[in-house]
């Protein structure tokens, strides 16, 4: 029996959590402070979902619409580590889960193949939202948790109330991937090809947080995270499939790696580039030193109720760990184009 979501309540507590934002927004400006490395999501619960037995925070009234918060590489939970209070306390129940390979997420079986293709990981999402009983939720993410919130939206409209992406459309396709990029593009994507070597998977094996900060450093080159801030979320990189998962996941796009005939379909759906039609708010911070896309690029991808908002302030590629008040706004005002209400933006 999935949870039903009371269309008047979940208007209500919506509008309730747009004000309690607006609040907060009006406080600390739009982006917000750095979180301290101190602050943590207490204890996490565990529950068996697909192929995985998943670890997940969760806060929030238990009958509250849903949202689940999707992290990226390499990042961890705790980049929603002060969005998820803001939206708990408007109302909703918010579940932000480890994806496979990181934190207390593992395989149910030694056998199964430490898949990191992009749908995997979408199919994850829907058989955590199956195991908790979540008919429908907003879907939200940066960095690979975009990316699967895309494929979500797109091959699950139905399991989903709305979406938040940073970076906007992420969804890729293995035959474009084969087409060379200006050399300048290449570079930014460095460590894909490194990772293509097994000089790279060694590397990434014995210099996961050197690693991790150099990206941290290069995708948000104007955040200034402490070393307790970091370390909360290197934690999660001790994950025994961790650096398969991560090797498997760029070797995959590169058409190195083969994946599941059992997403075979879902892929072919999602190489055609699906139209998104769940309503949707992109965000893009103005200092993104990650690869991503100029937002005039996919803007007819989304073909529902669309907003996009640039967020200046040196907001970088982590950007609801960066900037949550504006993530978490983002979360309530894509609630607000579902049930047809003004936003903020």
């Amino acid at each position: 029996m999935y949870q039903q979501i009371d269309v008047d309540r979940r208007r209500f507590l919506s509008a309730a959590a747009a004000a309690i934002a607006a609040a907060r927004l009006g406080a600390v400006g739009a982006s917000g402070a750095p979180s301290a490395g101190t602050n943590t999501f207490g204890e996490l619960k565990q529950i068996d979902a697909g192929v995985l037995n998943v670890g997940y925070a969760e806060l929030g009234p238990p009958h509250g619409g849903a949202v689940v918060l999707l992290h990226g590489w390499p990042y961890d939970i705790h980049s929603y580590v002060d969005v998820a209070p803001l939206l708990a306390s408007a109302g909703y129940r918010v579940i932000v889960p480890y994806l496979r390979g990181y934190g207390t997420t593992r395989f149910l079986s030694s056998d199964a193949l430490r898949n990191g293709q992009q749908s995997a990981l979408a199919a994850d999402v829907v058989a955590l939202m199956d195991a908790l009983a979540i008919d429908r939720a907003i879907v939200a993410g940066f960095d690979w948790g975009a990316r699967t919130a895309n494929i979500v939206g797109a091959l699950w409209p139905d399991r989903c109330t709305g979406m938040v992406s940073v970076s906007g459309y992420l969804i890729g396709s293995r035959e474009a991937n084969k087409i060379p990029l200006p050399p300048q593009a290449e570079l930014e994507w460095w460590y894909q090809y490194y990772f293509a070597t097994e000089r790279g998977r060694a590397g990434y094996q014995n210099y996961r947080d050197e690693f991790a900060r150099l990206i941290w450093r290069t995708a948000s080159p104007q955040w200034q995270f402490d070393d307790a801030t970091f370390d909360r979320t290197a934690k999660a990189f001790n994950n025994p499939d961790h650096v398969t998962l991560v090797i498997h996941n760029y070797r995959w796009r590169l058409g190195l790696a083969e994946g599941e005939s059992k997403y075979d379909e879902l892929e072919t759906r999602l190489a055609a580039g699906p139209v998104i039609t769940v309503p949707t708010v992109t965000l893009e911070g103005d200092a993104n030193g990650a690869p991503h896309p100029d937002p005039a690029s996919y803007v007819k991808k989304f073909a529902g109720k669309y907003t996009h908002r640039l967020l200046k302030g040196g907001i970088g590629h982590n950007l609801p760990q960066e900037a949550p008040q504006a993530f978490a706004t983002a979360v309530i005002d894509v609630d607000a184009l579902a049930d047809g209400r003004k936003t903020h933006g």
